[in-house]
């Protein structure tokens, strides 16, 4: 019971340290305490701040999927369907968010690149940033199916979660950040709505972590 215990509390430090790790090499790429605009940002960032950001997208992908482990724990009482649902679904949104941060090697170099050579940065980065968005389009059905399952088992208490952790769950912070961008401003914008995503998932694992922390 002790093991299950402690691998529990583990697996929900990994998913926070892959919030933070993420969240992180956000910061890497473009954070600047005199501008707030991500592309001219990136375009002075150091290669060292580049490549160590690409790195993140890699550790904090696994740190992640570790830290499902605990959400699997948690959904153990629901049946199989459900369970397998919210794992592969979680699962394949969390390897999303990898693949995207690490795409964003791609703008910051675009734009680093057209700062070197007097090139218009907007219209260097454009392609870059386009298959961005492209990417972040398979994220959308899979955060639906997640939403749906995910919820409707806790509001059913078919799981070991109290039912406030879906004030926790990444849906309703992510409606949050329209708020977010429209009363913050300077580098705080900058910092919280750059890393916004892995801060909504930092905050759902330390959520999840506090309501299993005693499960056994």
């Amino acid at each position: 019971m002790k093991t299950n215990q402690f691998w529990i509390r583990t697996f929900g430090l990994f998913g926070i340290l892959g919030g933070l790790t993420l969240f992180a090499g956000d910061l890497l790429f473009y954070f600047n305490t005199e501008s707030i605009n991500f592309n001219e940002n990136m375009s002075i960032s150091s290669d060292f701040r580049i490549i160590a950001s690409g790195v993140t997208a890699l550790l904090a992908t696994w740190f992640y999927l570790l830290g499902l482990g605990q959400v699997y724990f948690a959904f153990k009482p629901s049946s199989a369907t459900m369970r397998n649902t919210v794992l592969f679904s979680f699962a394949g949104l969390l390897i999303l968010y990898g693949i995207v941060h690490s795409e964003y090697v791609g703008i910051a170099t675009s734009a680093k690149l057209a700062a070197q050579n007097n090139l218009d940065i907007t219209e260097s980065v454009a392609l870059a940033i386009k298959t961005n968005k492209v990417l972040r389009l398979f994220g959308y059905p899979l955060f639906l199916i997640l939403s749906i399952a995910f919820i409707s088992q806790v509001w059913k208490r078919n799981t070991l979660y109290p039912k406030w952790i879906i004030f926790f769950f990444p849906l309703f912070p992510f409606i949050l950040q329209f708020v977010f961008k429209q009363v913050l401003s300077g580098t705080v914008w900058l910092v919280v709505i750059g890393g916004y995503l892995n801060l909504i998932m930092t905050l759902f694992f330390l959520a999840s972590s506090i309501a299993l922390w005693n499960k056994k």
